[in-house]
């Protein structure tokens, strides 16, 4: 699945149109009076086990405490930034510091209350208040990852003024039982000045004519409803799907079990330049009508099911920065026109059926932080000279392939590595020097990559004072003695080896199972 730098931006343009006139907030201004009381009420039924709120005193004004924006004239309270600080934009979640316990109606006496962000707090997944809906000051209201549950209030179809709106749960939500859900979206017709949509993890799968709600929103520009166990991207009542406006469609994760229909094509916006629709069982080929999107800077159809050869023509979308094919049943050899990609960064055609050798074009890709070819049928020498242009290079995975990695034993590599997967690879026989170099490794697998040679004393060293997470030696036939070595990383396996003297020194953090020194020589 894709992770969106648009999508991160975009709460900032919603934000946009409502700060201009408060970017010296918070400021020393008179609040009025009732709406500090309001926002009292609104704390006390919180929870607020952190403190975070400690700056919302009663011998203080308003404007001036803590996630409190006021209007820089009339002092009139128009923002709340409550967001949970420790949630990221990233798709992990943290505990951090979460208010909790219940949203008070107190916030309807906040009349000119435009911005309202209650997102990454843990609400124990009590409903979302109905009363929301009475806010029609609102141009941004933001609920995600804030363990609301239950039906989602179609109430909030009265917020005609919304711009932006984010509901969704995510995947730590969902495993404390927490989620919400919609059994009719009409409401969100009528919501039409929307320009951001949000709503993961919502389940929609009681509404089948999601479609039809979502194309009555002209000036909708980014669409997220990954994880709604949506069942069906067509629908044959609907003549037009009118999305001419988005920028971004994301509908990763849901089970669509069809292939991609063609309105996909021809009723977006020409200017999308965001498409991910992995994990939906997608079947059938990739489109050449793919070639409409050509602004498309963002594409992920990973995790599908979707065959045939992987189209030339993509080599055409020169805007390319992301492309995940990955994950299906694709053959034949991969497009050289991929070498044309000059912006891609992160390119991942895992496991396929693909054969022959890496087109040439591919190592002129000097942008490349994420290049993912393992479990395909692929043949061939790389070699340094393959990989010099490549310095930007931070995830590497050619595992189970018929490749072999040839370098010289003194080869230093242009870049500085995160992410090592060439289990199934030929790398030996000789143990990969060039490894030292790399300061930045956390997840090293090596396995059954054909090394048949003594570990140097030099890797333990450098295994322990690195934050590698991971190695996995296992099924090679690396020799030498660990008496006395220490191994502290999180996960190690040595397994099927030839190593010798006394079992290693492991450290409190590491995970052990009974196998991963097994088949040694250990004494």
């Amino acid at each position: 699945m894709a992770i969106s730098k648009a999508i991160i931006l975009f709460p900032f343009l919603c934000f946009l149109p409502s700060t201009i006139s408060i970017l010296y907030a918070p400021s020393p201004l008179v609040c009025n009076e009732t709406e500090k009381h309001a926002l009292l009420s609104f704390k006390h039924a919180l929870s607020d086990p952190w403190n975070r709120l400690s700056s919302w005193s009663a011998q203080e004004g308003c404007c001036v405490w803590k996630g409190v924006y006021c209007h820089n004239i009339t002092g009139r309270v128009i923002q709340l930034h409550l967001r949970n600080p420790c949630t990221s934009d990233s798709e992990i979640s943290c505990d951090g510091f979460p208010l909790g316990g219940k949203v008070s109606p107190a916030l309807l006496k906040l009349e000119f209350l435009n911005y309202l962000d209650l997102s990454g707090n843990n609400f124990g997944g009590i409903p979302i208040p109905s009363f929301l809906g009475s806010m029609r000051s609102l141009t941004y209201l933001d609920l995600s990852a804030a363990s609301f549950g239950g039906l989602i209030p179609p109430q909030l179809g009265n917020l005609s003024n919304l711009n932006c709106l984010s509901l969704g749960n995510d995947y730590y939500s969902l495993l404390y039982g927490t989620q919400l859900y919609v059994e009719n979206l009409s409401w969100i017709s009528h919501l039409s000045s929307l320009v951001s949509l949000h709503m993961n993890w919502v389940d929609l799968h009681k509404e089948v004519h999601w479609l039809e709600s979502m194309s009555m929103l002209s000036y909708l520009s980014i669409l997220q409803l990954d994880f709604c166990e949506l069942d069906n991207m067509i629908s044959p009542s609907l003549g037009y799907v009118n999305f001419t406006s988005l920028t971004i469609l994301s509908l990763s994760g849901n089970r669509f079990n069809h292939e991609i229909p063609d309105w996909l094509f021809y009723n977006l916006s020409s200017s999308l330049l965001q498409l991910d629709l992995s994990g939906n069982s997608l079947k059938g080929h990739i489109p050449n009508s793919i070639l409409e999107f050509r602004y498309l800077n963002t594409l992920d159809l990973s995790i599908n099911q979707l065959i045939g050869q992987i189209p030339e023509c993509l080599g055409q979308l020169k805007r390319l920065e992301l492309l995940s094919l990955g994950y299906n049943s694709f053959d034949g050899s991969i497009p050289s026109s991929l070498g044309n990609l000059s912006s891609l960064w992160s390119l991942s055609l895992l496991k396929n059926r693909l054969n022959g050798t890496l087109p040439s074009g591919l190592w002129l890709l000097s942008n490349l932080e994420v290049l993912l070819v393992g479990n395909n049928s692929l043949v061939g020498i790389v070699s340094e000279a393959h990989l010099k242009k490549l310095s930007k290079l931070k995830s590497l995975d050619m595992s189970s392939t018929s490749l072999i990695f040839k370098v010289k034993s003194n080869w230093v590599p242009p870049f500085q590595l995160e992410f090592l997967e060439m289990s199934s690879c030929q790398m030996g026989p000789h143990f990969p020097a060039w490894l030292q170099t790399q300061t930045s490794l956390w997840y090293l697998y090596i396995s059954k990559s054909g090394i048949v040679d003594i570990a140097p004393k030099w890797f333990w060293k450098w295994a322990s004072h690195i934050d590698l997470l991971v190695i996995d030696l296992s099924d090679n036939q690396i020799s030498g003695n660990l008496s006395g070595v220490l191994l502290n990383n999180a996960y190690i396996d040595l397994s099927s080896n030839c190593f010798m003297g006394e079992l290693p020194r492991l450290s409190s953090q590491v995970t052990v199972y009974r196998w991963i020194l097994d088949s040694n020589r250990f004494s």
